[in-house]
């Protein structure tokens, strides 16, 4: 198993691709802690499905936005062991015209996002390094190269993701802490599902894939940065995306 024995710490990991990934971790031999904010009868079902697999599992519900709650899960989850894998994922949107955008919206996008997975990183980092080991995959998204309308504050959050990630992985690479993103495109979860039928469609037939993406597409490139075969990989974002977003 390529990850046999490790602890993986997923956020936002009750559903969607957090869950799809906290299950591959698994399923690779992984023992899982993941957080939700307020999804407990979903996270009891994922947890069911990672403790059937034979691993030790852990949840809890937190705003990751909240730095003590990050700081608190984190040692928690070190109960298992030392955190090898950091899978940064929780995210949300609020999808409004640009004017319309409140102060307090703009901030809850960008703390979710950016404040969250910057100081969850930051509670895993200091152990990592003292081992000169770990593996921190921060979630982007497409749309932090290309944009959307409706979406500036989630565009900007996730384009500052890509940047988080590039300057991270250079002050840990030295100390063997390697630090990645994966930009996904439409991929069929909640997220997506929130939008209008019309809206869907309309996008998967501009997409050249023309579909959505799996949630286990996405699990299987975090999978691929965390385990044996992503040792070269170094501020890297990796965008399984339909072809939505060509670089």
């Amino acid at each position: 198993m390529k990850l046999a024995g490790q602890v993986a710490l997923v956020t936002g990991g009750s559903r969607g691709i957090g869950r799809a990934t906290a299950l591959a971790f698994a399923a690779e031999g992984a023992n899982i802690a993941f957080c939700h904010l307020d999804d407990g009868s979903r996270a009891e079902a994922t947890a069911a499905e990672i403790a059937g697999l034979g691993r030790r599992v852990l949840h809890r519900s937190l705003d990751v936005a909240d730095p003590g709650a990050s700081r608190e899960f984190a040692a928690e989850a070190g109960g298992f062991g030392p955190i090898d894998i950091l899978f940064n994922n929780a995210g949300m949107n609020i999808r409004k015209p640009f004017e319309d955008y409140t102060e307090a919206e703009f901030d809850r996008v960008l703390s979710v996002h950016l404040k969250g997975m910057f100081f969850m990183a930051q509670a895993v980092y200091p152990a990592m390094v003292s081992r000169k080991r770990g593996c921190i995959i921060n979630i982007a998204s497409q749309l932090g190269f290309k944009g959307a309308a409706g979406s500036v504050p989630y565009s900007a959050a996730k384009a500052g993701i890509i940047g988080f990630t590039r300057a991270l992985a250079q002050e840990a690479a030295p100390h063997g802490v390697r630090v990645n993103a994966i930009a996904p495109g439409p991929i069929d979860t909640d997220l997506v599902r929130q939008n209008t039928k019309e809206w869907q469609n309309a996008f998967k037939a501009r997409l050249p894939a023309r579909r959505f993406g799996r949630p286990e597409e996405i699990a299987a490139t975090a999978l691929l940065l965390a385990g044996p075969d992503g040792g070269f990989y170094v501020g890297a974002c990796l965008s399984p995306n339909g072809g939505d977003v060509m670089h």
